[in-house]
C-alpha cells in the first residue's frame, strides 16, 4: 500500500488516466481522496515508529536529526490529526502541528500539486492577510503557508503551519511537489 501511495504521489497522472499535462491540476476524485486518506493513516505509523507516540501541541513539530536530503519529497496533510508530515522518497523526515479550514471553510482533500511558491504573499481574497512561505495548491487560493495555529481548524481553508516549519518545508518542496491532504 505504501508503495501504492508513493507512485500515485509521484505520476497522479497515470493512476488516474489523466493526461500528461494534467500533473499540475489538482486530483479531487474519489479515488484520490482515498489514497490521501490512507496515506495520512499511514503516516501516523510512520510518526509513533520514528518518533514515538507524542502529541504535538500547536505550533510544534520534529524534524528528525540527520535528515535524508535525497529522495522526492511529498507532502502528507491529517485533517483529523491536524498534522502535517514531510517525507523524502519512503523516509520520513519532519512532522508538524497545523490548523486547517475552519467548518463551512473546510479544507479540501485529494492530490494537489504546488503549484506557485513565494517568500512572502498577501491574500487577495482576505484583508491582504500575510501568508509567509505560501505554496498554493490550487486555483482558488488554498495554500500552505505559516500562520496562527491554535490547534484546531481556524482557515479560510489553507493549511497554516508553524513559521519555522513552513520555512523550512519552503526550502525542501518544488513547483510539482504532491501534496496528499487527507481525512
Amino acid at each position: 500500500m505504501k508503495k501504492l501511495a508513493l507512485a500515485l504521489a509521484a505520476s497522479a497522472t497515470l493512476a488516474f488516466g489523466l493526461p500528461a499535462g494534467a500533473a499540475a491540476t489538482t486530483i479531487e476524485t474519489p479515488e484520490a481522496k482515498m489514497e490521501a486518506a490512507s496515506a495520512a493513516d499511514m503516516a501516523r505509523t510512520d510518526m509513533i515508529e520514528l518518533f514515538g507516540d507524542r502529541e504535538l501541541l500547536p505550533n510544534q513539530f520534529l524534524w528528525r536529526k540527520n535528515a535524508p536530503t535525497s529522495g522526492e519529497p511529498r507532502v502528507v496533510i491529517s485533517l483529523f490529526d491536524q498534522l502535517a508530515y514531510l517525507y523524502r522518497g519512503d523516509e520520513l523526515v519532519a512532522v508538524a502541528s497545523i490548523s486547517s479550514g475552519k467548518p463551512g471553510k473546510d479544507t479540501p482533500t485529494g492530490i494537489f500539486p504546488i503549484q506557485e511558491k513565494k517568500v512572502f504573499h498577501r491574500s487577495a481574497k482576505y484583508d491582504d492577510a500575510p501568508m509567509p512561505y505560501m505554496q498554493r495548491l490550487d486555483q482558488y487560493g488554498i495554500a500552505l503557508h505559516a500562520g496562527h495555529n491554535p490547534g484546531e481548524p481556524a482557515s479560510q481553508g489553507c493549511v497554516r503551519l508553524p513559521k519555522e516549519f513552513a520555512a523550512r518545508l519552503f526550502k525542501v518542496t518544488d513547483i510539482g511537489t504532491p501534496v496528499l491532504i487527507g481525512i
